[in-house]
């Protein structure tokens, strides 16, 4: 599988690959190259394992400390949400993740996401100020991009999953 980074004219452009992202593709990513709210990524590596690890309560803080890096407020994105995208679709697709629907609303949250998409359209001169429009549209087409999971979770028996399956569904519809 190719990086799921790459430079472009001497930035960093995200691409997204063909087939499907798992965690065992996470080193592939140049974190400490890109940037979350916080500075580098280079922490959201550790963040998913932690996610993954069936730990419930370190899953817990591990997905509010992603949520603050990637998502912060529940509606603000960056350069590193669209990467990470790929990575929360493989942990909610896995039975064993304790906090699967805390991440589809996270997804929710990242699909609606536009603050700066309203703001560039509101102050034109913004526009030019930075890639964060173009981010939250990569941000946007990673969550769609994986969408082909939601048959499935919305086959399980878990109702608050089932719930957030469906508002992340209703999301991806509009």
């Amino acid at each position: 599988m190719p990086p799921l980074t790459e430079h472009v004219s001497g930035e960093e452009a995200v691409r997204f690959p063909q087939q499907t992202t798992t965690l065992r593709d996470v080193g592939l990513v140049a974190w400490s190259d890109i940037e979350d709210s916080t500075g580098s990524a280079a922490a959201i590596p550790y963040l998913l394992a932690a996610i993954a690890s069936g730990e419930e309560a370190a899953a817990q803080d591990a997905l509010e400390r992603l949520r603050h890096r990637i998502c912060r407020y529940g509606f603000v994105v960056g350069q590193a949400t669209a990467v990470t995208v790929p990575f929360l679709w493989d942990l909610v697709r896995r039975p064993q993740t304790t906090c699967r629907a805390q991440i589809l609303r996270l997804l929710r949250n990242i699909a609606d996401a536009r603050q700066w998409e309203t703001t560039a359209a509101a102050y034109p001169k913004l526009r030019r100020h930075g890639h964060h429009v173009e981010w939250e549209s990569a941000a946007r087409r990673a969550v769609r991009g994986g969408r082909g999971a939601i048959p499935g979770l919305l086959a399980e028996r878990d109702v608050e999953l089932v719930d957030a399956t469906k508002a992340l569904a209703s999301t991806l519809a509009d």
